[in-house]
C-alpha cells in the first residue's frame, strides 16, 4: 500500500505540511519554556517570600501581635492550624506535586502546596517545613489562567493558509509539466501538437523549449520518411506495372513462367503495402466512439474464406474511442494470421477486463503456435518466425498490429494455448 505520495506535487505539499507541524510544535515548546515556566517559577518565589515574612520571629509580644494583625489586614494572608484549615477550604484544594517540589527547594524543607480557585482569585495553601502543623493561606489575584484557544485558532489558520498557498504555488508550477506530459503522450502516439507555451520557472521554460525543438525535429523526420516511402512506392509500382503488362503479352508456351512472374509481382505489391501501413500514423483518422463488436463484424464479412469457419462470441461492451480504419486493419491482420497459420476453426471472443477499465478481443487458432522465447522478438519490425508459423512476407504484420494498438493506449498479448494453437489478445482502454 502506498502511503507517501509519489508525485512532486504531493511530496511538496506534504513537506510544507510537515515543516509547519514542526513549527507549531517548536512554538508551543518555546512558549512553555520561555513564558509559562518562568511565570510559574516567579509565582513560586513570590509565595516563598510571603511564607518567610509570615514566619519572621519577633521577640516583643505586643509588636509581634500588632505586626501580625496589620500584615493580615494588608495582605489577606492567614495562618491556620490544620484542623481549622480543613474546615476553611483546604479540603477542597488541589494538591500540586510539581509546585510542592519547587516550594520544598525554596523553603529548604519538605513543603506542600495546594490550590483553590475562587472566581478571579487564586488561594494557595502552603504547609511550610518550619511549622508542619500549620497551613498558610495566601490569596493572589491577577493570575487568571491564560486562554490559549485564540492562539491555537490563529496557529491552525496560519498553518492551513500556508498549506493552501503552497498547494496553489506548486499547482501553478506543475501546470506546464502537465501540458508537457500530455504533449509527450501525443507525440508518442504519432500526433504532433502545436508548440507548447513557454511558461513557468526558467528550468521548466528550458525543458519546454527543448521539447518543442524535439517535436519539430521528429515531425520533420516523419514527414521526410513518409515522402521517401511514397516516392519509393511510386517508383517501384511503375516498373512492376510494366512487368505485369509484359507478362500478359507472353505466349501460351510460357504460361508457367507468366504465373510465376505475376505471383512475384503480387508479393512485391503486398510488401510495399505493408511498408506503407507501418510508417502511416493515420493522423487524418480521428478517434471516435465506436462499438468494438460492430467493428469485428465488419472485418469478419471481408475475411470470410470458403471452407473456413469463424465463430464469434461477443459480450455487450461500452463504446470506446477508436481510430476505426486503423483498428480494422489491426483486427484484419490478426484474423489473417490465424487463417494463414492454422487449418481449423477460428474463435473470436470479446469482453471487459476485471477492473472495468478496458475491453478486449481474443482470436484463437489451432495452429502450431510460437516458441515462448520468440514471442517478444516477433513484435520487432522485419522479424519473422520459424518454419512453424511460416517465413513469408516482410515481417511487419505483428509490428503493424502492435503499433496501431499502442497508438490507442492498449496492449497485445500472444500466448500459446494448452490445447494447441495461439491466442492473440488485444486490450483497449475504455477512456
Amino acid at each position: 500500500m502506498k502511503i507517501l505520495p509519489r508525485s512532486a506535487f504531493g511530496q511538496t505539499v506534504l513537506l510544507i505540511g510537515f515543516l509547519l507541524l514542526i513549527n507549531q510544535v517548536v512554538s508551543w515548546v518555546s512558549m512553555v519554556y520561555y513564558i509559562i515556566q518562568p511565570n510559574t517559577q516567579l509565582t513560586n518565589e513570590l509565595l516563598a517570600k510571603q511564607v518567610r515574612v509570615v514566619l519572621i520571629d519577633i521577640d516583643d509580644d505586643l509588636l509581634r501581635k500588632a505586626f501580625s494583625t496589620s500584615f493580615q489586614e494588608k495582605t489577606g494572608i492567614e495562618v491556620y492550624r490544620e484542623s481549622d484549615a480543613l474546615s476553611s477550604g483546604l479540603a477542597e484544594a488541589t494538591y500540586l506535586a510539581h509546585r510542592s517540589k519547587e516550594m520544598s527547594k525554596l523553603l529548604d524543607g519538605d513543603a506542600e502546596l495546594r490550590l483553590t480557585q475562587g472566581g478571579e482569585q487564586y488561594i494557595f495553601w502552603i504547609r511550610p517545613p518550619q511549622a508542619p502543623h500549620y497551613w498558610i493561606r495566601i490569596p493572589l489575584s491577577g493570575l487568571e489562567e491564560a486562554n490559549f484557544s485564540p492562539l491555537t485558532v490563529v496557529l491552525m489558520f496560519l498553518g492551513l493558509l500556508s498549506v493552501i498557498g503552497g498547494w496553489l504555488f506548486v499547482r501553478q508550477i506543475n501546470r506546464p509539466l502537465k501540458a508537457l506530459q500530455k504533449a509527450a503522450e501525443d507525440v508518442g502516439r504519432g500526433e504532433f501538437p502545436q508548440p507548447l507555451a513557454e511558461l513557468g520557472t526558467t528550468e521548466i521554460v528550458a525543458v519546454t523549449q527543448a521539447f518543442n525543438h524535439m517535436s519539430r525535429g521528429i515531425k520533420q523526420l516523419e514527414d521526410d520518411r513518409n515522402l521517401l516511402m511514397a516516392g519509393i512506392s511510386h517508383d517501384l509500382r511503375t516498373p512492376l506495372t510494366r512487368i505485369r503488362l509484359a507478362a500478359e503479352m507472353m505466349s501460351t508456351q510460357d504460361e508457367f513462367l507468366k504465373e510465376g512472374i505475376e505471383g512475384d509481382i503480387d508479393d512485391m505489391n503486398s510488401i510495399i503495402d505493408q511498408f506503407i501501413d507501418y510508417i502511416r500514423h493515420n493522423s487524418k483518422d480521428k478517434s471516435e466512439l465506436c462499438d468494438l463488436n460492430h467493428l469485428i463484424h465488419d472485418v469478419m464479412q471481408t475475411e470470410l474464406i470458403y471452407g473456413r469457419q469463424i465463430n464469434f462470441s461477443e459480450e455487450e461492451l461500452p463504446a470506446i474511442p477508436l481510430r476505426f480504419v486503423a483498428m480494422k486493419r489491426a483486427v484484419a491482420n490478426i484474423i489473417q494470421n490465424a487463417l494463414r497459420y492454422s487449418d481449423g476453426d477460428i474463435e473470436i471472443t470479446t469482453g471487459m477486463s476485471a477492473d472495468k477499465k478496458s475491453v478486449y478481443f481474443c482470436v484463437f487458432d489451432t495452429g502450431p503456435g510460437i516458441p515462448e522465447e520468440d514471442i517478444e522478438r516477433l513484435f520487432q519490425p522485419f522479424t519473422q518466425g520459424d518454419e512453424a508459423r511460416g517465413g513469408e512476407g516482410s515481417g511487419l504484420g505483428l509490428a503493424i498490429i502492435k503499433k496501431i494498438v499502442n497508438t490507442h493506449g492498449g496492449d497485445v498479448l500472444l500466448t500459446n494455448r494448452v490445447e494447441g494453437g495461439l491466442s492473440a489478445k488485444v486490450l483497449l482502454p475504455i477512456k
